[in-house]
């Protein structure tokens, strides 16, 4: 018997396309990153030995942007140090103290040892705090453009309320424009500096927001009714650019009730790849978080927390470090942008958005109507995509992957993964296929 299980092949039985009835219902309703669908075209081209100048995916080539020396060294001191047990589930005492310090610091936020938890990056935590605020049926609101948002709703069944806002806004909502979603939703979730627009919420918007917030949870809790809360997802507001980043509870304290920031160094210290992020807010909830995490294995690598931990208490090796890498990320957004209002000027259907935060370029183009050199007629951002891939040699992501509808051309670029060199030659392919276009 055991032979025969050696040598018998399963290929032809484990390869199953799915359908009828062999998984649940949600796993129907999955769906795939668009992103990632994307990038593995990019890759396949590129390995065909075409250049392209990928501007899709959120990440960041070591060769450009390495993590941090004072990170990479602590890393290995831990390893060698035999830090490769299991951490304490909420994290390990010396991150927790850090991080606790750190928002001191740095955000004037003072906030109880007990609501700060890690977790292997900032995504399980989201999915946590959706999991132990939000109910079946419940409304969570995002403004859009947005990241994985939704999906996150699907999965725990609530009904995702996607509040779209205008590239005359840079994409963000002004004062107010959130107030009648409040009255509908248990979780409002705002991205500042926003992936994928590269903008940043108004100070103005996020006071109105955090203002009537407070006012509907004192009503709400007359009621006997569960409050709503605030996810503030700033990962990378340590990349905000010419602009001071802010927070709902330093203008309204009594915020620190609701809201749930959510954090880690994947942006900030270009280390996607360690794994180490954090969520602060009220005790309750981060408790309950804390124990869903449990279950479903969500820690940080301890030799990454311990290196984290000595990370973010050197105040020094982080302004070292970030001289070097912000201005290399705001001279390749810079270019970015420069370029299309470049190709602008010169009449051609393309515009975009000033940077402010993050490391992405909101950029239109729109030659709908025309046909492409390979006789392609661009009608909708999926042939938007497929020009400046095609045409240009650029990797970009449409707008439709991050919950904004129809057909009007913007895409998200994306700058941590090329060089300076790779965006001035995009752009100049891009100049010579847009001139081409009939």
């Amino acid at each position: 018997m055991t032979q025969a299980l050696a040598t018998t092949s399963l290929e032809s039985l484990a390869r199953i396309s799915g359908g009828g009835q062999r998984l649940a219902r949600l796993a129907d309703k999955l769906q795939s990153s668009t992103i990632l669908k994307v990038a593995a075209e990019i890759r396949a081209r590129q390995a065909a030995g075409q250049d392209v100048c990928d501007l899709t995916v959120g990440d960041f080539d070591p060769q450009y942007f390495p993590i941090p020396e004072k990170l990479r060294e602590a890393t290995k001191a831990a390893l060698d140090a035999g830090a490769t047990n299991y951490p304490p589930a909420a994290g390990i005492p010396a991150l927790r103290d850090s991080v606790q310090r750190f928002y001191a610091r740095h955000l004037g936020l003072n906030y109880p040892i007990d609501s700060v938890l890690i977790a292997a990056g900032a995504r399980p935590l989201i999915y946590a705090l959706f999991r132990v605020v939000v109910d079946p049926g419940d409304t969570v609101t995002f403004p859009a453009p947005c990241w994985n948002y939704p999906f996150y709703s699907e999965i725990v069944n609530a009904h995702g309320d996607a509040v779209i806002c205008a590239p005359q806004d840079a994409f963000q909502p002004g004062p107010g424009v959130l107030d009648a979603a409040i009255k509908k939703s248990n979780l409002i979730v705002v991205n500042t500096p926003l992936n994928p627009t590269g903008t940043v919420t108004p100070k103005a918007a996020l006071a109105k927001l955090s203002e009537t917030m407070v006012r509907e949870n004192e009503g709400r809790e007359k009621r006997g009714e569960r409050p709503i809360y605030l996810a503030y997802d700033h990962v990378y507001w340590m990349l905000s650019l010419g602009c001071d980043h802010v927070t709902p509870c330093a203008l309204v304290p009594e915020m620190a009730k609701y809201t749930i920031f959510i954090d880690a160094i994947s942006k900030a210290f270009a280390a996607t790849g360690l794994r180490v992020g954090w969520a602060l807010g009220p005790t309750d909830v981060i408790a309950k978080m804390n124990t869903l995490l449990m279950h479903t294995g969500g820690w940080a690598p301890k030799p990454e927390q311990t290196a984290t931990a000595a990370m973010l208490d050197d105040d020094d090796a982080i302004a070292t470090y970030h001289a070097t890498m912000k201005p290399a990320i705001e001279r390749r957004l810079r270019a970015l942008h420069l370029g299309f209002q470049r190709l602008k000027s010169e009449g051609h259907s393309v515009d975009s958005i000033e940077p402010t935060g993050a490391i992405y370029v909101s950029a239109r183009v729109h030659p709908f109507g025309k046909k492409a050199a390979n006789g392609l007629e661009i009608r909708n951002n999926e042939d938007v995509r497929r020009f400046l891939l095609e045409g240009a040699g650029l990797g970009v992501v449409p707008f439709q992957a991050f919950g904004v509808p129809g057909d009007t051309g913007w895409m998200r670029l994306s700058v941590g993964s090329v060089s300076e060199a790779q965006i001035e030659s995009g752009l100049a392919r891009l100049g010579v296929a847009l001139q081409a276009l009939a």
